[in-house]
């Protein structure tokens, strides 16, 4: 589905089953979907929302997806292919595969070649060449673990990883040093940075958002614990206004297992007219 900023509908990306993310190379007036029950990322234009091509991933249930403006490449993170699948954004054809060691999550990039990801199950930071395609680095981030989201500050070299555990990584992004850590809510998913506030934000699925700031140089303190919605647990930021968008629905029993096998981990099913965005403005 996609909104304007006024949260009207202005259109739909069809057939993207099991949809988990989304890219854009504005310079190229292109959108990409990471499809993971499909195992396919959807190519539509910006412009009119007309798809131009699905791709078939290399790896099963693709989540994270990062478009790289310094390769021109797009990234898809592969969690149970524990893979990611690297194309063209161009010409739109497949040109490698990396294996990520375990599960990836969220990934960032910082404009110059690197990209960074997360690796749930080994508690793991993954550096990647982009123009190489290859792993270069592998940084421990305990205390967190299971991370999931991750955002950059490109200025200051930082990665901000956000981990299952209630706990968020202030990373140096030159040598993967756990600079610090913080504590956010549970059942964060996404993190966002806004350069022109400066501050950091996990989205805590149990309905929380987690403001974190500056309080010195490469020190950081939880500015403010902002009530959202249960359920809002990825977010995404708008740099000119400041103002921050979290998906939120309202969520049926889950599915009771069948006797003799073990319970099951599927999401309980959203109820039908729930959806909606929760929209935080600057938080002073």
């Amino acid at each position: 589905m996609v909104l304007d900023l006024g949260g009207n509908v202005k259109g739909e990306i069809p057939n993207t089953q099991g949809v988990h993310g989304v890219a854009f190379a504005r310079e190229l007036d292109r959108g990409f979907t990471s499809n993971g029950r499909a195992n396919t990322v959807t190519v539509f234009k910006l412009s009119t929302l007309e798809v131009v091509k699905e791709v078939k991933t290399t790896g099963e249930n693709p989540d994270a997806i990062l478009y790289d403006p310094a390769t021109r490449q797009v990234f898809t993170f592969n969690g149970r292919g524990k893979n990611a699948t690297v194309f063209n954004a161009e010409t739109l054809e497949v040109t490698g595969t990396i294996p990520m060691g375990g599960k990836p999550e969220f990934a960032a990039c910082d404009g110059k070649g690197q990209v960074f990801v997360n690796v749930e199950d080994t508690h793991e930071l993954l550096v990647i060449d982009a123009r190489a395609r290859t792993v270069t680095a592998r940084w421990s981030l305990k205390p967190p673990e299971e991370p999931t989201g991750l955002a950059i500050d490109v200025a200051h070299h930082l990665l901000f990883a956000v981990g299952g555990n209630k706990l968020m990584a202030v990373v140096d992004a030159t040598t993967g040093k756990v600079l610090q850590t913080l504590p956010i809510g549970g059942g964060c998913d996404g993190a966002a940075f806004d350069p022109g506030t400066g501050s950091v934000y996990a989205a805590n699925g149990e309905g929380t958002l987690t403001v974190v700031r500056s309080d010195g140089p490469n020190h950081f303190a939880v500015a403010a614990t902002v009530p959202t919605l249960k359920s809002a647990r990825t977010l995404a930021v708008d740099e000119q206004t400041h103002l921050l968008y979290l998906p939120a629905a309202e969520f049926g029993p889950a599915p009771a297992a069948k006797p003799g096998q073990p319970v099951q981990r599927s999401r309980p099913p959203m109820l039908p007219g729930t959806f909606q965005l929760v929209v935080v403005g600057m938080v002073r």
